[in-house]
Formats: C-alpha cells, structure tokens, sequence
C-alpha cells in the first residue's frame, strides 16, 4: 500500500515533511529460530520432523531428541488415543523445527515467558480439545495444566496465540508470509501510486545501493554475501566485482540470517582519496562480532578496492546474531555516523538496564567519529563536540543512544531551492513486537529503546523513570501495517518535483517516483573487463481502474483527478471528489527469476573461466591432488563432471620443504564438502576414530595416524567442521557428533589431517 500522510502535529510542521510509506500488501515473513538465529537446511533429512527437512531449525540430532519425547508420551496413551491423538503431538512437537518457531513460541516479547508449546490458532485449538485435551500435561510436562483440560476457555486462553499470521497452524498457508512479492496499490486513505522501475537482478540478496557522489553517475550495490558490483549509468554492469569480501564475511545461506556484509560508505573526497568504508560480521577470537573497515581505490582501475588496503577502524563484539544495525554514512559535517543493534536476543536482556541504555557500551548506539586524514596516526579521532566526550564512564564515540536496531539511514539534501531541512537524518528502527518507528537523530538524544517501543511503553519501570527524557519518534505504526521498517530518503531530486519534501520508506521494501527527465552531465568511465549489459526481467503493463474515492483531512497534497500522465490538479480541500488512478503494476516476463530460501555461494569472479589452454594446470589435473567429486582415494576412478555429494571428502595440501619430502597417496589435509562448498576441519578434538572414518570413505582399509596443527600446510579454505567426534564405524564426518556446521573456534593453523593405511581393499 502507498500512504501519503503528515506526521504527529505536536511537531512544527516546518520541521516535519510528509511521509509516503511503500508497505507490501503482504508482510514479508521473518523466518527465525527459538535461539534467534536463521533457519537452515539441514545436514541430512530429518526423520521425524520430516516436512521440516529442506528448511527449518532442527538438525538430526533435535529431530531425533523429538521423536524420543513423542514416543514416551504415546506410551502413556491407550491404542485407541495413540490413533486419535498421534498426529497432534507430532505436529506440536515439531514446531520447534519451524522456521517460524520464534514467533510460534512468542520469544521476541521479553516481558512474557517463552512459550512451552506453539501458539495455536482458534479452530485447531478446540479441535485439539476435543479429541486430546488429556494430553496437555504429557506435552508440557506439567501435571497442573490438568486444571485447565475441563475448561475449554481456560484451555485456548492458555495455547491460543492472538497474531492470526503466526499461530498455528495458519503459519502454513498464511498469504501473508509465503508471498515474496506484492503491489504497491493505494487504498481509501492514501492517494499517491508510486511506480518501481527495475534497475538490476540476478542479485544474492541486495543489501545496500548508493551512488560514489564522483559525477559518473555509477551506482554501487551490495550482496549480504560481501560482494559489491559496479552498474554505468546506462544499466550495464561491470563484470568484476567493485569488492569481494565472500571468504571474510559472517553469514549464512539461510533467509533469515541478520549477520553479513550490512553498509558501506564513500568518502565525500572520493574522487580525490579513492576511500570506501564498510559494516560486516565476522567471527574472531571466538566471538561473533561486526566490523567497520576502510579501503582505498586500486590505482590502476577506477572500479574495483584495493583489497590488500584494508584497515580496521573500530570491531565491536555482538553477544547474540540478530540485531546487528549496519548503517554507515558520513554527515554533512563530514564525520563518519556509524548506527549499531542492542545486541540482539529479545527486549535487550544485557545488564540492568540493557545495551542502549547503556553509554558504556557501544551496541544500541548511534556513533560518530573522525576519519579524516587519517594516513597517519590512529584510524579515527573523537570530534571535540560529541556529546558524551567528558561524561565519565561513557563511551566518547556516542552521539546518541537507546537505539534497537537501525537499519537504514539517510541524510537530508535539503530543498533544492531555499536548503531548508539540510543535514537532518532520518532513521528507520525496527521494533519488538509491535511497533515501528522513525527517529530524526539529534545530537545527544536519547531514543528510549528498551524503555519505549514507538511511543509505547515496553519496559514499564523504566519507562515510568522521569530521567529518561528521551524523544519521541516522529512516525510509529503498529504491526498490522508492517512488521520491520526499512527506512528510506527525503525525496529531493529532479525526476518528481511533486514528491519534494516527502519521506519515502519501506518495510522490507521500498520505492521511488517514476522516473521524469533529469539534466546532467556523465563524467567518462574507465572500465577493465567486460561490460554485462542490462536486460529487464520484468515489464511494465498500464491498466486505467476508475475508482472513487473520499479524500482524507489528512493529506495535504493534491489529489490526482483523472487518468493522464501529467502531473495531477489539486482539488478543493476538504470537498469529495471522483477520480481516476492509474495502476502501474509490474507482470513477470517469459522467464522470470526465481526467488528461494537460498543463495547459491559465489563463483568465480568472471563471467567464465578462461581456456584450458591459457590457464595453470589445476591441482587434480597435475596428479597430485583430490578430485572433484571423489576424494583422493584409491577408487577414485574417471573424474566426472558432477557436484560432489554431501559429506565428501578429499585429501589436499603438501608437506613443508623441511620434512625432505612430498605428500604421498593417501595422506594429506582433510577437505570436506558441506552445502555447496569444499571446506576443512578443526584439530580440535580430532583423533584416530575420525580420522579413520575419512580413510575408510576414501577406500583405504583403515589409518595409520590422524594429524593435526596443519601439518599438511594452510588452506585458504573456510573451516566448517569443528568438535567432530566419531566411533569409527560412522559412513561420513557429517553422521559423527559435531558442532554446528560453518561455526568453530578454531584459528588458521589448527587443519585436521589423515595419514591411512597404504595397503589398499581389493
């Protein structure tokens, strides 16, 4: 839905623009696990919680903990019960393996306990009443919901979640979380149709776009993956990354995951300093944390970082995955404004008062500091008039506080004409449970999170404390409009001068004006490589819907009177009026992209690999290395051009020149394929019976000895494997206990490695 409408009137209006909201006419759904973290495709199917197999929060080992709770309960229920009531605890019990199950279990409200069952919807929980109700205390193990199995009422008021979208089980069929994409529409309150234009696709989860304020008129747009690409002002693309970050970043290939490359920045000096900055998460010296770093422009091409430039500015540990903020931008005041999450789990649960509270510490936060000419010296400065510089205890970087978790920020241009409104910026923070809201950010101010939650009280003690002084947001809406807000930008260009003036915003997305005509001048680009032109996957389809519709008080702008594509006639204010709105609505082309729960890990950097004739030998060409499919083992065989297997393994890697001699067959760094990567596995508690599961895989009639502390050299591989422990008798490393797939707390130099048995099976 499109809303135009003016913002609380207890501001100055002169100080207030209108706010024009692209809300989807369906919620985009928030996928997340009970421990807040993304849903994932399991290692292996599950057996019980089968429908949760491709994608879910249950590896095999919960899956298999669940069917232990469901057969103990059925072992108390008569055979007639157990045919009735079956079905009805499998599916409560395999809620948990929801990719929904923070929401089905109400974990996200701090001020209520997690629930011990799935919130139900209406119908199911008095269908489940009247066939199982005896079942409730086996379920929850509590003998005192008993009392509740005679009342009906009681019995609802206790599993009954009120969100119609969450409950189960709607939560399936639910339009309004399995639709990706929808309308922008207007409706009896809003009157503005905003049109989107397609610019770029074949994207992996775009999470940031901005242009480098250099003249060329390029625009820069960033994968949550950790890659950022290049687009000319014609549309086409430059086929080689402007950044790849890929093997640093912290992320997962799971929607949901709120970790990864978040924000980057172009100096204002640019196109003199060649200096970029970035957000991203990574994980160092066993914790979770994000990651603000500067990079400077490659000399010798004006479209691609420097990658051996980078220098970290500021690393600030995150004790939970969600929540990570990550906007970046620089002020008019030239300063770099850096905007952090509460640290994430649910009602910032960190110390008295939480996170944001806090001036100690850096999450919740908006910060401020000083990166110019910096070459020398520290990475950043403290300006002198942060607000916060001389209070003690609290941090000097602070520029205002009580922050949840801002998303996307924007600066201001100002009017065209007479500047008024320069410099303010303006953010989008994601609320709890039930509201969201946008803030303009003052020096020093306080934003009550988590004492308020838009201009409702969430943390009622706190809220009640008069030294909280905090400022109100100038816009909150509740969750029935939308349940994540984006941000957005004050529309100042020359394409809609109609929409000057106005916030445009998003919850999970957002949209600008159609485009008009804009004057200006191309600076030339110097590209290196290939340029990939672009071609629309969507096209635009006109359709003239005569509606009539009321005006409301609230808009103050005209409304449009008829169907043409010229700029509309205002109307007289406050009289009804009929009129015509053109409905512009984007309809998939022949071959349409296609959206899913996933993305697929990077490939290489070019378009397509060179001949075979123009590059080096690979190491399984040359004899010495593993397969691509099949490991290094003795039946290895004919390659074949095929994706390896889940759990394959492979031997790689060399000895030092100190040791007098070469890898020999069947030795080597042990390499795994994992989702849709090759990766290697921590030493940690690596011993002979893991080590003899690899051999036996590989062919080998058993091991020898396991190796450790990368004997067989380094690998520029990612580590996915740690704390494996096996019996021996295991078919692959992923059947053996392990910790949870891509994370470990192992550093380089820790590679596990096997040396098996020569003698071969026959």
């Amino acid at each position: 839905m499109a809303f135009l409408c003016r913002m609380n009137h207890s501001f100055k209006d002169s100080q207030l623009p209108l706010v024009i909201s692209a809300l989807l006419v369906t919620v985009v759904s928030h996928p997340q696990c009970l421990d807040f973290k993304p849903p994932f495709k399991p290692a292996e199917p599950l057996s019980f919680c089968s429908a949760y197999s491709s994608f879910g929060c249950c590896d095999a080992r919960t899956d298999s903990s669940l069917a232990k709770q469901y057969q103990h309960i059925l072992s108390y229920l008569h055979h007639s019960g157990v045919s009735v009531c079956a079905k009805y605890i499998q599916e409560l019990l395999c809620q948990k393996c929801s990719p929904y199950a923070a929401h089905l279990y109400d974990a996200e409200d701090a001020n209520t306990p997690v629930r011990v069952l799935p919130g139900l919807c209406g119908d199911y929980c008095n269908e489940f009443w009247k066939r199982c109700r005896s079942t409730l205390s086996l379920l929850t193990g509590d003998v005192q919901t008993m009392e509740l199995e005679s009342d009906r009422g009681k019995f609802c008021g206790y599993l009954e979640l009120q969100d119609p979208d969450y409950c189960y089980p709607n939560v399936l069929s639910s339009e309004r979380l399995q639709t990706n994409l929808g309308r922008v529409q207007a409706d009896a309150e809003g009157c503005l149709q905003l049109c989107l234009k397609e610019v770029a696709n074949r994207l992996r989860n775009p999470v940031a776009m901005l242009h480098a304020s250099d003249g060329t008129h390029r625009f820069f747009v960033a994968e949550q993956v950790g890659v950022v690409w290049v687009y000319l002002a014609n549309g086409s693309k430059v086929n080689r990354p402007f950044l790849n970050l890929t093997e640093a970043v912290l992320t997962s290939p799971w929607l949901g995951d709120e970790r990864g490359f978040l924000g980057l920045a172009f100096h204002p000096r640019f196109k003199w300093n060649g200096k970029v900055y970035v957000y991203y998460s990574i994980f160092s010296r066993k914790a979770e944390r994000v990651r603000i770093s500067e990079f400077k422009l490659l000399p010798s091409n004006m479209n691609a970082l420097d990658h051996a430039s980078e220098r970290v500015i500021l690393e600030v540990v995150e004790p939970a995955s969600n929540h990570n903020g990550g906007q970046i931008l620089f002020g008019n005041d030239g300063y770099l404004y850096i905007f952090t999450g509460d640290g994430g789990g649910a009602g910032d649960p960190f110390g008295k008062f939480g996170n944001a509270q806090n001036k100690s510490s850096l999450l919740g936060k908006v910060l401020r500091i000083d990166v110019n000419h910096n070459d020398a010296g520290p990475p950043y400065r403290i300006p002198a008039d942060n607000p916060f510089v001389r209070e003690r205890g609290a941090r000097p970087e602070v520029y205002a506080y009580g922050v949840r978790n801002m998303w996307r920020c924007s600066v201001d241009r100002g009017d065209p004409v007479t500047g008024a409104g320069r410099g303010r910026l303006f953010c989008g923070d994601v609320g709890q449970n039930k509201f969201e809201e946008v803030d303009i950010i003052q020096r020093g101010g306080n934003y009550g999170w988590r004492a308020r939650e838009g201009f409702s009280c969430y943390d009622k003690k706190l809220c009640s404390n008069s030294s909280l002084n905090d400022i109100l947001p100038i816009f909150a809406y509740p969750h029935r409009l939308g349940r994540s807000v984006t941000g957005g930008y004050i529309y100042r260009g020359c394409e809609m001068p109609n929409l000057n003036g106005l916030y445009i915003f998003g919850d999970f997305m957002s949209g600008r004006a159609p485009p008009g005509k804009c004057r200006y001048k191309l600076q030339p680009v110097t590209v290196k490589g290939k340029l990939l032109p672009f071609r629309p996957k969507e096209k635009l389809i006109l359709e003239m819907k005569a509606t009539t519709v009321t005006p409301t008080a609230v808009s103050p702008r005209p409304r449009p009177t008829g169907a043409s594509t010229h700029r509309p006639k205002a109307g007289r204010k406050g009289k009804s009026q009929a009129r015509t709105i053109m409905t512009i609505t984007a309809t998939p082309a022949p071959r349409p992209p296609t959206l899913s729960w996933h993305w697929e890990k990077p490939g290489p950097l070019t378009t397509k690999p060179p001949p075979r004739s123009q590059r080096p030998p690979t190491e399984a060409e040359r004899g010495r290395g593993p397969g691509a499919a099949g490991g290094q083992g003795p039946k290895a065989g004919k390659r074949r051009r095929r994706r390896p297997r889940e759990g394959t393994v492979r031997l790689a890697g060399s000895r030092g020149q100190h040791q007098g001699r070469r890898r020999r067959l069947g030795e080597g760094r042990v390499e795994v394929y994992i989702s849709g990567r090759w990766g290697t596995i921590c030493s940690g508690s690596w011993d002979s019976r893991s080590a003899a599961v690899v051999c036996r895989q590989l062919g080998y009639r058993g091991v020898a000895r396991a190796a450790g502390k990368s004997e067989f050299g380094h690998s520029s591989l990612p580590i996915v494997l740690d704390g494996v422990r096996c019996e021996g008798t295991e078919r692959s490393l992923l059947r053996c206990h392990h910790g949870p797939l891509g994370k470990h707390s192992c550093s380089r130099g820790q590679e596990a490695g096997v040396v098996c048995r020569a003698k071969r099976r026959n």
